[in-house]
This record gives structure tokens, sequence and C-alpha cells, in this order.
């Protein structure tokens, strides 16, 4: 089945710098796709190409098969897109604003928005501006999955909500999901909630995409070991295979995706002393992404 989304060698530069540096992805119908990096990283800019807001320099990014800066209405109204500033009416009151938006979307549930609204236990008479930071969250979630997009594109779902309204915007988005067969690429730099959420991981730093992997696999691809500071220990260099190294007051922790064997290789080159010093640690998503990326 062809993808979703594709892009192929997508590069883009920004005031004469590249920020996107020949990337390749694609998102294929029924996943959750993680786009993960810190701050910075390109995960903006890869999400205004793919809504056609911003144009690669060359390669090529398509969206149900067409160049997304080319998409037509009727394709645009397969996306559901939620980014920074995506409730721009916050005079309107909860009922007024659901109408509004009801206009442009052909598939529209009000059902599904009705449904997360009622959970506040507001009046539906309130004005967007009077709602706090998690309830404005609510609608925004609501005004998203009652378009019944085939595609949802969430960039920085997270932003300014606290952990209660993080885990109830991830519950209702898996939820939802699973019963449509829905289609989603969401951006975070949240990591450790997307634990059991993702099917795919791709995290980009720089510009590039470092790691592209079912999540299993990519917890499971990657590892880290632990070794007490000695004047053995501090011998360790950041080169090949490892991926990451730090240093803490007590410890040497070291990221790598090689197997036990080339560790141990590794190790006994630096000094006889240290294999037997080792400790392996059991790897989450978010230690395999600060492996990779790093704390800084």
């Amino acid at each position: 089945m062809d993808p979703l989304i594709q892009c192929k060698d997508l590069r883009y530069t920004y005031n004469s710098t590249e920020v996107l540096h020949g990337i390749n992805f694609s998102v294929h119908k029924g996943e959750i796709v993680g786009l993960l990096g810190k701050n910075g990283a390109g995960k903006s800019t890869t999400i205004n190409i793919l809504m056609g807001f911003l144009q690669p320099d060359s390669g090529s990014c398509s969206v149900f098969g067409y160049p997304s800066h080319k998409l037509a209405p009727k394709e645009r109204m397969r996306i559901g897109l939620l980014h920074e500033g995506f409730v721009q009416y916050n005079f309107m009151s909860i009922e007024e604003i659901e109408r509004f938006y009801s206009a442009f979307y052909p598939h529209w549930n009000r059902k599904v928005y009705y449904d997360l609204i009622d959970l506040m236990g507001v009046p539906y008479s309130r004005r967007v501006t009077r709602l706090s930071c998690g309830q404005h969250s609510q609608v925004t979630l609501g005004l998203i999955l009652a378009q019944q997009a085939e595609l949802l594109i969430l960039d920085d779902y997270s932003l300014g909500l606290d952990v209660g309204y993080r885990r109830l915007f991830l519950d209702y988005l898996r939820d939802f999901v699973a019963k449509n067969n829905t289609t989603v690429l969401l951006t975070s730099h949240i990591v450790a909630e997307l634990e059991n959420m993702l099917d795919t991981i791709i995290v980009l730093q720089r510009g590039n995409i470092i790691a592209n992997e079912p999540r299993p696999t990519f917890i499971e691809k990657f590892t880290r070991y632990d070794l007490p500071i000695s004047d053995e220990s501090l011998k360790i260099k950041n080169i090949q295979p490892l991926l990451h190294l730090e240093k803490t007051l007590n410890a040497i922790s070291f990221y790598t995706n090689e197997s036990e064997y080339e560790i141990q290789s590794f190790l006994n080159s630096v000094s006889p002393v240290l294999w037997g010093q080792v400790k392996k640690v059991p790897m989450t998503i978010e230690d395999v992404f600060v492996g990779l990326t790093g704390k800084y």
C-alpha cells in the first residue's frame, strides 16, 4: 500500500542556513508515528512543508500521493492539523466555535466534540478566552477529532499542558485512532508519555534523521552501559562503537547499538578490567532518545 506521507531527500534552507539535510521517511495508513527531537531539530519545519506552508528547496514531499505544496482543498479537508494558535477565535463561546468550525468539514461529528466538552462541566456559553489552559486544550482536541479526518498531523500537542491534560489528550487520541483507523503523525519533545502510543519512532537531530524504527526495535536496538568512575574507565573515548558518552560525578554512561560481544571487545581494548565492572541498564523510549540526542 502506498504511504499517506512520503518524504524523499527533503532539503530546506532558512536565512542561508540549511535546516533539513535530505531527510527520508514515510507514514502508512493506520500508523501512529512520532517525529521526535529537541527544540530546533527541524520538526515544525517538516510539518510546515507537509502542510504546504513551505516549499522544499529540493527533494519531494507528498501527502495522499500529491505534492504537499500543491494540495487541493478537497485533499486538505482529509487532514486534521494541530499547531500553535489553532484556536484563533477566543472571543467565541464553546458552542459558537463548534458551529463555526463545523461549516468547513463535510464529515463533522459534533458528538465527538461535546463528549470531550462535557468532561469539563462548564456551560457551552462560556467564552474560550475564559477557559484554563487545560480546558482550552480540550476544546482544541474536540475540534480536531470532530473533523473525522483520515490523517491527523499534531505539531507539539503537549504545548503548555500539565500531565493530567496530556494524559487525557493521548487517551482520547489512542481510542479515536483505534476506532477509526486514523493515521497520525505527531511531534513532541516530551517522550516518556509516548512509551505505549507509537508504532514508529523517527528522531530528528539538527535536520538529520538519526533513527527511524518500529517502536519495539527502537528500544531493543539501543543499550546503555554504566561504569564507575576510575582511572581505567576515564580512558574511554566517545568513538565507535559508542553513540554517546556521558560523565557524572560517580559514573560513566555510554549508549550503543552494537552487540554485547562488540562492546566487550571494545572495553577489553581499553582495559581488561572494565568488562567485569560494567552494568547493563534497561531502556525506555526516553532513555534511548537521550542516548541518541544527549542531555544538552
